[in-house]
């Protein structure tokens, strides 16, 4: 059966930890598939970050966004070699200790016997009272705190342990939609004024400019929302006159 959307838009936020993927080593795919995930039930990628394996770095980040209200996916560095430092800087950033987790100790040993000691065992230390996600691959577990939901770096878990969450927790929203029209002959500058007007004509809806420099030149100009974007197009239809414009099919 297929759930109802609801009205609730959820925005979340990315990060992304490792040297490898600001080196080059590794090429980041987390980034357009958490987009399509996101988007795909309704909810907004409203920012991303990519972060070095340095804990101060990654700790002064989650603090930062520990201490606003969007849900947080943070992949890679909850491993237990050296150089992930995750697990211990989400602890830092939440202000709690960190512990080691009797329910993913038990995983631990029943995934890898006398061999989780001792160094994968490690992989238990967590966050105080932080919540399990279920890993199905491995059965090596992320977990959440603050609303952080903690996952590996590689998408093969990361993604379905991502899917299961926002399934679970979040669920679907009515989308967005987007209309605009292709507007040529005007600088982007001469339309400020106008931008400005209709943002506060129209403040439930998200007004873009967005220039295209290529061999057809022109300025995308449209809304992003929900409720009165036919109604806003109208109005700026309107308002662009005598100026050479192309309607665009809605997305």
């Amino acid at each position: 059966m297929t759930k109802m959307a609801t009205e609730t838009q959820q925005r979340f936020g990315l990060i992304v930890i490792g040297d490898e993927v600001l080196n080059g080593a590794r090429r980041d795919q987390h980034l357009e598939h958490f987009k399509e995930m996101i988007g795909g039930r309704g909810h907004e990628l409203a920012w991303q970050w990519m972060l070095p394996d340095d804990p101060e770095v990654i700790t002064a980040h989650l603090r930062f966004s520990m201490a606003h209200a969007e849900p947080v996916f943070v992949c890679g560095g909850i491993g237990a070699t050296p150089d992930d430092h995750t697990r211990g800087c989400a602890a830092v950033a939440a202000g709690v200790a960190l512990t080691r987790h009797p329910e993913a100790v038990a995983l631990l040993e029943e995934r890898f016997g006398e061999a989780a000691y001792p160094h994968r065992i490690l992989m238990a230390e967590l966050p105080e009272g932080c919540t399990l996600i279920d890993n199905p691959v491995n059965r090596i577990p992320g977990f959440m705190v603050r609303d952080h939901w903690f996952l590996p770096g590689f998408p093969k878990m990361a993604w379905p342990m991502a899917e299961q969450v926002l399934e679970t927790r979040y669920g679907l929203a009515v989308r967005q939609r987007e209309v605009a029209l292709k507007v040529r002959g005007i600088p982007e500058s001469q339309l400020v004024p106008l931008m400005e007007r209709f943002g506060e004509r129209f403040p439930e809806l998200k007004m873009f400019s967005l220039p295209h420099m290529d061999e057809d030149p022109h300025i995308l100009l449209g809304f992003r929302g929900r409720d009165r974007l036919e109604e806003a197009l109208a109005a700026l239809r309107e308002a662009l006159g005598d100026a050479r414009i192309e309607e665009v099919a809605p997305r």
